[in-house]
Parts: structure tokens; C-alpha cells; sequence
């Protein structure tokens, strides 16, 4: 667990307390060795993190990420170097029918997990348009991980 600690101090993160969730779901559930880790929205510190330009949605897409990990952590009891690898990152973007960069606000996301994990955070994933997300957020994404 030290190695990924040790990253996540060298980026600055301090993981925050799993996001509880605000409506009738979990936050995550375990399946044999995988973590499904419910769609996070960008928040920190009780608000939305939120862009109105590709740099600030990708910014909002890493707080959901950073959030992601949080419950990681909270499904292995606290030891991070149970995850084996990021499966897949699903990133849902609010935005109109014109605009066309969901992978590169995603990217946003995608990015963390393999700088904390590094080769383990390679994923496959989605991005994918929707008119609308949940409190206004920008984006949200879930994930799938798997545990050793």
C-alpha cells in the first residue's frame, strides 16, 4: 500500500471521506474479486467541481476519479494495494448534441487512475454524452476494479 501512498502524497491527494450517496443505491459492491464502484460525481469538500471549458469538465472528471478511489479503499478496508487493476471507467459528460471531446473531459479521469496505479489503472472504458447529470454536474463516472 506504501507505493500507491506514497504517489497519491507526491500528487498533492488527500483522499476524502467516500462520498455517501443521495439516493437509494451503495456505494460500491463486491462480486467475487471485483469492485463496482457507483457512478462518483465531482465533489469536494460537499460541492460540485465544475468547468465550463474541456480544462474544467477533464478537472471535474479527476475529482470523480479521486472519489472513485476513495471507495476503493473503503471496499478493501483501508489497503489500496489489494487492487489489482481498474477494469473499466465509464464517464458520463453533460453536453449539447454539438459537442463532440467526451473522451478528452474523461481523460481527465482515466489519467489519475493510471498515475496512481500505473500500469494497473489501464482500463477500458466509455464517454458518453448525456443533457443532463444529477445536482447539474458536468460529469460523472463509474468504475470496475478488481482485487486481489
Amino acid at each position: 500500500m506504501t507505493q500507491i501512498v506514497d504517489t497519491l502524497n507526491a500528487l498533492g491527494i488527500t483522499l476524502p471521506a467516500p462520498v455517501k450517496p443521495v439516493a437509494n443505491y451503495v456505494p460500491w459492491v463486491i462480486s467475487g474479486k471485483q469492485i463496482f464502484v457507483s457512478g462518483q460525481l465531482p465533489m469536494l469538500d460537499g460541492k460540485l467541481v465544475s468547468g465550463s471549458d474541456l480544462e474544467g469538465q477533464a478537472t471535474a472528471a479527476r475529482q470523480c476519479a479521486i472519489n472513485i478511489i476513495a471507495h476503493l479503499r473503503d471496499a478493501c478496508d483501508g489497503d489500496l494495494s489489494r487492487i489489482k487493476r481498474i477494469l473499466k471507467l465509464t464517464g458520463f459528460v453533460a453536453s449539447t448534441p454539438d459537442f463532440v471531446d467526451h473522451p478528452k473531459v474523461v481523460n481527465g479521469a482515466s489519467d489519475l487512475m493510471v498515475a496512481v496505479f500505473g500500469d494497473k489503472g489501464r482500463h477500458a472504458r466509455a464517454a458518453v454524452g448525456v443533457s443532463s447529470l444529477p445536482l447539474g454536474a458536468a460529469v460523472e463516472v463509474e468504475a470496475i476494479a478488481e482485487m486481489v
